[in-house]
């Protein structure tokens, strides 16, 4: 099963799954009787690196920086992502199943002590700690209104 605070993600796998329509779903039905895939039957595999790098594809255009840890370890159930907000503070994050939160105040610093709420998505972590951030996120939104709004008059 995914994780909320993936969910939510624009262009991820589960965003395209949410937008389409139950008929197209039914008609995916032969993949599962594939005997090929029966192996993947029932396991939850997942790779903590690769859904911290979705999480920085997705906001990287509304930071200063941000990247997957190389100095942290990365394990099935944890990565670490170091952001740069507009306002030039740094934060090392935490992604678990549990959601996104910050456990330090720098890069590559994880402070076990640290008591921060989680998050379910990065959008909503980023939205307390930048206004900068909000700011660059509604304007992007807005962009992409208008966009779809000219294509629509066309």
């Amino acid at each position: 099963m995914r994780r909320k605070a993936l969910q939510t993600h624009p262009g991820s796998l589960a965003a395209t799954v949410m937008e389409m329509d139950p008929v197209e779903l039914s008609n995916n039905a032969e993949f599962e009787e594939d005997p090929e895939y029966k192996d993947f039957e029932g396991t939850d595999v997942k790779d903590m690196r690769l859904e911290a790098e979705a999480v920085v594809n997705d906001v990287l255009f509304a930071v200063s920086n941000m990247f997957v840890s190389k100095n942290l370890p990365c394990a099935e159930d944890v990565a670490y992502i170091n952001v740069e907000t507009r306002e030039r503070n740094r934060y090392c994050l935490e992604l678990t199943d549990a959601g996104l939160r910050v456990v330090g105040y720098a890069f590559d610093q994880a402070d076990d002590n640290l008591q921060t709420p989680y998050h379910e998505t990065i959008y909503s972590l980023l939205d307390t700690l930048s206004p900068a951030y909000r700011e660059a996120f509604g304007n992007a939104l807005l962009q992409r209104l208008e966009a779809l709004k000219k294509d629509g008059q066309s």
